[in-house]
């Protein structure tokens, strides 16, 4: 399950660096290099929103295996 955990991140990454370029330079790198709007460049904006849902979705379980406490015990 580790290796659906890292791909979905890292195709978040892709997307948020995707999103990034075009908020700054209006250049979609995804359109680039699959063509604007084509089957293609739609299915890789479909996977990334997949992973984006799954990382959501399976936020406290990936967090319990992946043992990251996400809160800082406190200390008396």
């Amino acid at each position: 399950m580790k290796a659906i955990d890292i791909l979905a991140l890292v195709l978040l990454i892709v997307g948020a660096l995707n999103w990034g370029l075009v908020g700054l330079f209006e250049f979609d790198l995804v359109a680039t290099i699959f063509g604007q709007m084509t089957a293609l460049s739609r299915i890789v904006y479909v996977i990334v929103g997949l992973a984006a849902v799954y990382e959501i979705a399976m936020f406290k379980l990936i967090s319990t295996r992946w043992d990251i406490h996400l809160h800082k015990p406190a200390h008396a």
